[in-house]
Order: C-alpha cells, then structure tokens, then sequence
C-alpha cells in the first residue's frame, strides 16, 4: 500500500510540477514530491480526525484538474460508472448546465423549458447548498451527483445572486430532460418576421434549424431574430453546420490544442441559405459554448447584428477520458477561437447592441424587452 502511495505521489507531483514549474530543475521537481508526501504523513498522524486516505489522494487529483480551468474534473470509479449506465426514464435532473468558479458551483445556463428555468434559476447564480448540504469544497462531478436522482422528486437549492445580499431558495422537481432545441414563431405588426428560438446544439439542431428556415423561405420574411439566450452549447459540428447556413465564405471557428489532431479550422461552404436577408442574434450570459460560436462568427463576418448582454465565456472543448481504475477524468484538450483569432474563453462574445434583460423570455414581446427591441429595429 506504501508503495502504490509513493507512486500516487510521484503521478500527483508530476502533474503539478508541469503545470505550475514548466522550466525548474531536477532537484526542485524532487523537492516537491518530498514536501508533498510530508504533508501527507503529517495529517494522517495530526489531523484531527481519522482520514481515508484514498479520498484524500482523489482529492488531491481532483485539485490538479480544478487547478488547470474549470470544466476538468475527476470522476471516482463509481460516478464514472453511474454516469455511464444511469438507465434512461429512471433518474431525472434540473436542466442546468454548470461549471465550478473559485471552488463554487456556478450556473452557465438553466436549459429553456426545464424545471430549473421554470423554479427560477438564472444564469451566473452560484449553488451553495444541495438539501441543506453545503457545496463548497465539492467537485463539479459530486455536485452533479447530489442533483441527480428519481424523476419526480424534489431537490432544494440555496443559491447566491449578484447584487442580492440574501440568499435564495428553490425547489425544483427532477424531470426526464428531453430538449426539443428549435421553438420558432412568426413576429411583427405585419407577421414578417421568422423568430427562432434554439435551446441547444444537440445531434438534431441542424436539421430541425434548416427545416424550420426552408418552411419561412416560403413566406414573404423580411429577416430573422435567432435567440441563444441560455444556450448553454452543445455539439461542435452542429454550430458550424448551422452557422454555416448563413454564411457564403469564411472561416467560422478554429481550435487550437496541444495535439495537432485538436488544432483545426471550419469554413463556410457556399451559399447563404437565407439569401442575405438580414438577422439579429440575441445573446446573454447564458449563451456558451457553440451558441458563442454561431454569434461570434456571424458578429466577426458582419452578417449578423448582436443584442442582449455579453456572453458567457466558456471557449474550450472538454474530453472524457477513461482511467485504469475503473474512473475518468473530464479534460479539457482544445480551446475554440472565433475568424477574428480571439479566444471566447473568459470574455465571451460583446453584443453590438447592449439590452439588459428585464423580464422571463417569453415568445410575447409585450412581457420581453429584449425581443421587442429587436422587433423594433425591422420595422423601424
């Protein structure tokens, strides 16, 4: 056992040293590993309680993946596991997508139409009890876990909200969280307006996209609103695909990662699938990932205005990756940057029309400031 805990060390050492001593010595990596197993032993003979020291080395893992961004995480032998078999109608979730922010649970975005969106759940909200359960000092995954369980039954979630000193709670019941990702309505005084709203890019975005645009290609439309707000992303080749159906030339993304199977660039094919009729894209601090793709592209190609608020600013391409003990590490290998060469990661993509959001979405202009605004500017 000593000598598989050596080795966790040296594996544990090695990892840290690369990212935080990319250029020391020999000695100094040695240095390292001899403190580290030092505060080892010193809290397995001083720490108040009896500790397990296999949680302590998972944690210690776990330290190293949170320390390098936070969408990497590890997964111990039995999340991985659950997460892998969960039976499809047995366990429900929220609808949210979240990340971890200085050790803290932070929403990216609660998924439209969900349990979450519909309790109240907002963007940028930070989970700080689980039932009760306080959530700092988890990992992403084991917070995860607490919100999973039986469809129908109910969590309560404590969350802390910018500019608000009290804290907030909800309660939420666990669903099945099947996203139908394309909602679409007709819009304006003259109904002329194509309104499309898509929740995610899923494995069917594209196509339920580009069946919904080919039906009002038929119609006498003057433009289109396509709304990412609390878009929390998806698939990659599902942004370019769509992106790519309003763009004539171009590049739409690039990433760039260690390995050059991960360093790659899209670009439009021929043919804008709307025939250069005008589209505005609204955008808030839900809309991440892929849904920063699709606006970032079509701002940097001039071929889209922007409104709402800024994105998010979740730029990287994660990976699951299997372990020999039976568990998985969520790795980030690669980070998307728009035509214009700038990375979305942290900055996320700048509106061209700054408009605070105000009320729910809603497809009622009356009860949507945002959308209205944008209604506004085809008939203006």
């Amino acid at each position: 056992m000593k000598k598989n805990l050596l080795k966790l060390i040296f594996i544990f050492s090695i990892f840290l040293n690369t990212k935080a001593f990319p250029n020391t010595a020999s000695d100094k990596l040695y240095e390292k590993i001899d403190l580290f197993g030092e505060v080892l032993e010193k809290i397995k003979q001083e720490y108040v309680d009896e500790i397990n020291q296999a949680d302590v080395m998972d944690s210690a893992i776990n330290g190293v993946l949170q320390s390098l961004d936070p969408y990497s995480a590890y997964m111990s032998p039995e999340l991985f596991k659950s997460m892998q078999t969960e039976s499809k109608g047995e366990f429900g979730g929220l609808g949210i997508e979240i990340g971890m922010e200085a050790g803290v649970v932070k929403v990216i975005a609660p998924i439209s139409g969900t349990p979450a969106e519909r309790a109240g759940i907002k963007s940028g909200d930070y989970i700080v009890r689980i039932n009760g359960e306080q959530v700092q000092g988890k990992t992403l995954m084991e917070a995860v876990k607490l919100m999973r369980g039986p469809v129908g039954t109910s969590i309560e979630l404590t969350v802390r909200r910018k500019n608000l000193k009290k804290s907030l709670t909800f309660k939420v019941q666990r669903q099945i969280i099947e996203v139908k990702s394309v909602e679409s309505k007709i819009l304006g005084n003259d109904k002329n307006i194509g309104y499309i709203k898509l929740k995610s890019f899923n494995e069917n975005s594209d196509k339920q996209f580009v069946k919904m645009i080919k039906k009002y290609e038929k119609e006498k439309l003057i433009g289109y609103i396509i709304d990412l707000r609390n878009n929390p992303g998806g698939l990659l080749n599902q942004a370019v695909s769509i992106t790519d159906f309003f763009l004539e030339e171009g590049e739409i993304v690039s990433t760039k990662g260690r390995r050059i199977s991960e360093t790659r660039k899209f670009f439009a094919r021929a043919g804008d699938g709307v025939k250069g009729k005008p589209v505005i894209v609204l955008i808030n601090n839900g809309s991440a990932s892929a849904s920063e793709i699709f606006a970032g592209a079509l701002k940097d190609h001039k071929r889209a205005i922007i409104l709402g608020e800024n994105s998010y600013g979740k730029g990287s391409v994660q990976s699951i990756i299997p372990l020999k003990n039976g568990g998985g590490i969520r790795l980030t290998i690669s980070k998307y940057y728009l035509p214009s060469g700038k990375s979305i990661s942290e900055v996320g993509v700048s509106p061209d029309i700054v408009v605070e959001e105000q009320n729910k979405f809603e497809l009622d202009t009356d009860n949507d400031n945002q959308l209205k605004y944008a209604v506004n500017l085809f008939q203006s």
